[in-house]
């Protein structure tokens, strides 16, 4: 495996870059007592149709792909993102990321404004820089609307491919390697030399927005042409059998010249990097790619010149998990201090004592960093989840924040759930419940939930909760259906 400081070994586009993707603007949000969108809700650019199959392949994907739950790392890629998003295009699209735990290199983006990663694309990307390339790159897919107008031609088997295609991409997304991919590219065979000379088209188009979204957003173009020159160099190493990323992403000589003339004639606006924070975020990924063997994390990001503020931070997790608490706290504490902007220290730290079962500490850990950063989410959850252990109804109050501000979070229903059984909101709790099982995907024991809530909130007289579970019941019903375009 190739560990060049400067030039990673490459990235996946996957999927959406061979296939493209739509921009939504974001649904509307309903005032209720979990701000939960509905999967009906699309803007007039595109078709209520386009936005239920995109949500509704995001249900199944958190149903059927190993998802990397981690809420620090995610905060990360989400602030990404959002640096991002402002030069993109994409127009106040609100997106949603999703990580899997997958080693393989892997990125991808789908109609609802869906941006994914495995966790091996930050063992591949060994700077900021060459990670961001990537996300940049997949928001300029997104805010061109490339799918959509690549199907344009199509219209009458538009939504069929697209449930098809979307459906391929799950299973290769989940593992399923090249009996996804078939299945992807022959939902297509009617569409594939339509989009043949568009695809080149698109790929251009996003490398452009994508390098000019870098640059604007303070960060060094060039990246990208780096990361177009590892992949390549992965895809004449591999001869006739390159994997299937690079099937669906080939890099002509032509792009790569395009792209380095594109990032030459850019001025990088207030140069920003963050390096130390990236290599922490590493530090968090190496450690759950090699979960049995974390010393090799280790070695791997020492060899690959990780900065040694983020070697001493995998350190000090992996003391964690070695039961030596007091030392992990110790080291945390000390990075904390000289690196007093990084919030993730600090939530690493309440979450560290949170996992040995000191909740006391995590409490109050977690709500000295919430009173700087009230809306800190992975503070947030280590809060909720120690106060579980403390007082269930300041967890209940607290997750009923969380779930309200953040409706597309499985882990805050989960927990809510957990809270509402242990206060005593029983028809609160089987609705979380309900609303945690349909949004990994199984929305049938979802429905079969809401009755169990129905009858908790008839024993408790709760009208509120009772007219609730019926208006997600009629909710969830067309949840079901949109799932169905994917059997």
């Amino acid at each position: 495996m190739p560990t060049l400081r400067t030039t990673s070994p490459g990235w996946i586009c996957a999927f959406a870059c061979a296939c493209g993707s739509l921009l939504f603007s974001p649904p509307s949000v309903a005032t209720n007592d979990y701000g939960l969108p509905s999967l009906g809700a699309a803007s007039t650019s595109v078709s209520n149709e386009e936005y239920r199959l995109g949500r509704a392949w995001l249900r199944q994907f958190r149903a059927q792909a190993p998802q990397w739950q981690d809420p620090i790392t995610n905060d990360y890629l989400q602030s990404l993102i959002a640096r991002l998003a402002p030069h993109s295009d994409i127009n106040g699209l609100r997106t949603i990321t999703v990580m899997v735990d997958n080693a393989s290199l892997n990125a991808f983006a789908v109609p609802g404004g869906v941006v994914g990663i495995n966790s091996g694309l930050f063992a591949f990307a060994e700077d900021e820089g060459a990670f961001v390339s990537v996300l940049a790159h997949e928001l300029g897919h997104l805010s061109q609307r490339h799918y959509a107008r690549g199907s344009a031609r199509a219209a009458q088997t538009q939504l069929p491919a697209m449930a098809a295609m979307l459906a391929g991409m799950l299973i290769a997304a989940s593992g399923g390697g090249d009996a996804g991919m078939a299945a992807a590219m022959g939902s297509q065979a009617a569409l594939i030399q339509d989009q043949l000379s568009y695809s080149r088209l698109f790929e251009q188009e996003a490398d452009n927005i994508g390098l000019q979204a870098m640059a604007d957003a303070g960060y060094d173009p060039e990246a990208m042409v780096r990361m177009f020159s590892a992949m390549q160099r992965m895809a004449r190493l591999q001869g006739d059998t390159p994997p299937e990323f690079l099937l669906t992403h080939p890099v002509t000589d032509n792009r790569l010249s395009a792209a380095q003339a594109r990032a030459a004639q850019l001025n990088v606006a207030d140069a920003y990097t963050s390096d130390t924070l990236y290599d922490m975020m590493r530090a968090r990924a190496l450690l759950s790619i090699y979960t049995n063997t974390p010393q090799q994390a280790a070695s791997r990001l020492a060899q690959e010149g990780a900065e040694q503020a983020a070697q001493d931070y995998l350190a000090a997790l992996i003391d964690a998990r070695n039961g030596q608490t007091d030392s992990a706290l110790g080291q945390l504490d000390r990075l904390a201090n000289e690196h007093p902007d990084f919030a993730m220290l600090p939530a690493s730290a309440a979450s560290v004592a949170l996992e040995a079962g000191r909740y006391d500490q995590a409490i109050q850990r977690s709500q000295q960093l919430l009173r700087f950063m009230p809306n800190y989410l992975p503070a947030q959850l280590v809060l909720a989840e120690a106060q579980l252990q403390r007082d269930p109804q300041a967890a209940y109050d607290l997750l009923r924040d969380i779930t309200s501000q953040n409706p597309e979070n499985p882990q805050g229903f989960n927990l809510l759930a957990e809270a509402a059984g242990r206060s005593g909101h029983d028809s609160w709790g089987h609705l979380a419940r309900a609303e945690h099982l349909q949004l990994t995907g199984r929305v049938d024991r979802g429905i079969r939930q809401l009755s169990i809530a129905r009858d908790a909130a008839e024993r408790e007289n709760n009208q509120q909760a009772l007219a609730r579970i019926e208006q997600r019941r009629e909710e969830f019903i067309e949840y079901r259906e949109a799932l169905e375009d994917f059997s």
